[in-house]
């Protein structure tokens, strides 16, 4: 069998450093394929290196620009890709440029593709983000769904349960991997007393930093926190609005504030997991920080991570300065409230996404399932029903018995998801019903 790996910016690398060390490890043949997507040192081969990551097959390069014009530029340096390896199967990550473009250009192939850290809404279409994830998924075939959340956002769109697979997020695998890298390579704690109250903080999405309100009542509210020792490694793009805005100044003049310049992956994982708290607008750190035990504030009013809230690991605070200090000042001067968060249950899992992944993958494969062909009688090949189950049935019992395909199951009002073990019994059930030729 033969992968290609679609990746564009670091996140994405991050996530899928896992997926290619299990892939390498059970000696399977795949192809590395970087968009090029904001290159730069820290995208260059020496990132890789850092990770301890094979060096990319292809780069496409295509640098920055709209997203048309990437979009645009990616689908044909993929495509050309494609066609000269002719892989069995793409995988993509994540939410980006890079990860439409890999999806688009496959489907219209007939490659199978697998969509990593699938099935995620913010249930915003302003956010280009969205608009990706929602699409890949629908070019997908296999979907490594990180919770059952997800899955959830999955079947109600009408995507078949059968190849939607609860793997957890190998964001947790990536963290647990990568910390042991960072603690025996960083430095990064050597800058800042690590006794004091370290809130880490990052910032840079658009509604946020181009936003003169929003902005400076998140800058209002830091220059409140007296308390805290604020790092805030600083966004091109955040510190040419701040100094724009003159918001800049009023930072600057703050001692426990440290604005520094942008740090590498390594340095950053390894000051998260020292910090007492961290405030964010982005989405992997949210994650990042549950996984590692760290209370986390989301500057945000809304998240595709929505399970690390009702985990209790994270607060969306939006940009609302009262909103924020009073968060802040809960979360360092309350001991319950602090001691909930930090042993909020990580909702991605035990680290072994990576494995579930390639286990449902190769299963597929080998059995046949992967293949992509043209539906024979499809417009009278199932009829859809919904119904009230009231004996004790499995889902497996009632598809089998049936000839039926179970979409979606509701119990107490809520979607759930059909797992084969699921007793139907007082549950409202929406299924596939096969006719017979």
């Amino acid at each position: 069998m033969k992968i290609a790996i679609v990746i564009g910016t670091r996140p994405e690398i991050i996530k899928m450093a896992p997926v290619i060390d299990e892939i390498i490890k059970r000696n399977l043949d795949y192809v590395l394929i970087h968009t090029g997507q904001h290159y730069d040192h820290e995208m260059s081969d020496q990132f890789f290196s850092d990770l301890e990551l094979p060096t990319p097959d292809y780069n496409i390069g295509v640098g920055s620009g709209s997203h048309g014009e990437q979009t645009a530029e990616m689908m044909k340096g993929i495509e050309n890709v494609f066609v000269e390896e002719k892989p069995d199967m793409v995988m993509v990550q994540g939410d980006t440029n890079a990860v439409l473009a890999g999806a688009i250009v496959a489907s219209k192939l007939h490659i199978p593709v697998g969509h990593v850290e699938a099935g995620l809404r913010s249930f915003d279409k302003t956010m280009p983000e969205e608009i990706n994830r929602m699409v890949a998924d629908v070019c997908s075939q296999l979907y490594y769904v990180p919770t059952e959340e997800s899955a959830v956002n999955l079947i109600v769109e009408g995507i078949n349960p059968k190849n939607v697979i609860i793997t957890g997020n190998t964001v947790v695998d990536a963290c647990l991997r990568n910390l042991k890298i960072a603690e025996n390579n960083s430095d990064i704690l050597d800058q800042f007393e690590v006794d004091e109250k370290i809130l880490t903080l990052t910032m840079h999405r658009a509604e946020n930093v181009d936003n003169l309100e929003r902005l400076t009542q998140i800058t209002d509210a830091l220059i409140e926190l007296d308390e805290l020792t604020i790092i805030f490694p600083v966004h091109p793009r955040t510190l040419k609005n701040l100094e724009n805005f003159g918001l800049l100044s009023k930072l600057v003049k703050k001692d426990n504030i440290k604005l520094i310049k942008p740090i590498g992956y390594l340095d950053f994982l390894l000051l998260l997991s020292n910090s007492d708290m961290v405030m964010t607008d982005s989405g992997g750190l949210q994650e990042e920080a549950i996984t590692l035990d760290v209370p986390c504030m989301t500057l945000r009013y809304n998240t595709e991570r929505p399970e690390t809230v009702t985990a209790g690991g994270n607060i969306l605070v939006g940009s609302n300065k009262d909103k924020i200090i009073e968060t802040a000042n809960l979360i360092m001067n309350d001991p319950k409230t602090r001691e909930t968060m930090k042993k909020a249950i990580n909702p991605y899992g035990d680290g072994k996404a990576s494995s579930r992944i390639l286990n449902v993958t190769l299963t597929d494969y080998e059995n046949g399932e992967l293949e992509i062909k043209s539906p024979e009688n499809i417009m009278n090949q199932f009829k859809r029903k919904i119904e009230l189950i009231e004996s004790n049935i499995t889902v497996r019992e009632f598809e089998s018995t049936q000839n039926a395909l179970i979409r979606v199951v509701y119990e107490n009002n809520e979607a759930t998801f059909p797992h084969e073990d699921l007793d139907l019994k007082n549950k409202l059930v929406l299924f596939d019903k096969y006719l017979q030729n």
